[in-house]
Formats: C-alpha cells, sequence, structure tokens
C-alpha cells in the first residue's frame, strides 16, 4: 500500500512539473499559423530577431524594435492579447518601488516591464526572487507569479 502512494505520488510530481514546464514552449516559426504572423507583421513592421513560443494555447513573439527588447501574445487567429516590454527598473512607479522595498526587503530586481493589454490596461512587472510581482497602472499590487 505505502509503495503504491509513493508511486503514485513520485507520478503525479512529475506530472505536475512537467505540466508546469510546458506553459511556454519554443516554437519553430513554421509551425505559427498564417494568420498569427500575418497579424504581427502589421502591427510590429519593424520587429526583428523574432522568436516563437507556446504559452497557454496562444503564440508568444519575441523580439526587438526600435531598441527594445519585446513580446507580444496573439490567439491563434491572430487578434492581439498584450505586449511586454522591458523597461529599466528606474522606470517603475514609485509606489511600485516602495512596495518591493517592503516585502521583498534586500531582494534585487532582476527585470522589470511594462505590460500593455488589447483593452488599455496597463499593468507593470517586476522580477524577484524568481518570480514576477504584477502591479496595476497606479502601481498598487495585483499578484505574484512564479516565473
Amino acid at each position: 500500500m505505502k509503495k503504491t502512494i509513493r508511486v503514485s505520488f513520485i507520478a503525479c510530481m512529475l506530472a505536475v512539473s512537467l505540466g508546469n514546464t510546458a506553459n511556454a514552449q519554443k516554437l519553430d516559426a513554421a509551425k505559427v499559423p498564417d494568420p498569427v504572423k500575418a497579424a504581427f507583421s502589421k502591427a510590429f513592421p519593424t520587429a526583428g530577431s523574432v522568436k516563437w513560443e507556446m504559452e497557454n494555447k496562444n503564440y508568444e513573439a519575441g523580439f526587438k524594435q526600435d531598441g527594445k527588447t519585446m513580446s507580444a501574445v496573439m490567439d491563434a487567429k491572430g487578434v492581439l492579447i498584450e505586449t511586454e516590454t522591458d523597461i529599466k527598473v528606474s522606470e517603475l512607479p514609485k509606489s511600485v518601488t516602495d512596495y518591493l522595498t517592503v516585502h521583498y526587503k534586500g531582494a534585487k530586481v532582476k527585470e522589470a516591464a511594462i505590460i500593455k493589454k488589447a483593452s488599455g490596461e496597463i499593468n507593470y512587472e517586476a522580477e524577484v526572487n524568481g518570480k514576477d510581482v504584477l502591479f496595476n497602472s497606479k502601481g498598487e499590487f495585483i499578484k505574484e507569479v512564479k516565473d
């Protein structure tokens, strides 16, 4: 009985682990649907060094444009869901850095970004201790997501 439980537990943990890594998978550009590629090219005509990933049934293009590192997430029909643009940590709103100072004492912000949803909603993201910490446009904490 104990052996069966142990084997089941290990199998379950392996499945969870594989499921977490399957959320973002590198994807050859040839496997990206034509409507997605066409919509991306129209929205980001000067994008360079484009690399594709699948993320939760959506297509994410990582690229450089106008000297900035960006990503765009689109659904299978080519509808833009959101864009993310890397920013300097010093460009985060003061309320974000104040929050991080209090709640992540001594931790260094590894990366920062501004996220623009298709709806126009703006969020900020700070990567701290291997986690993405998200804030709304006013710099108010939303949630923490394991990176």
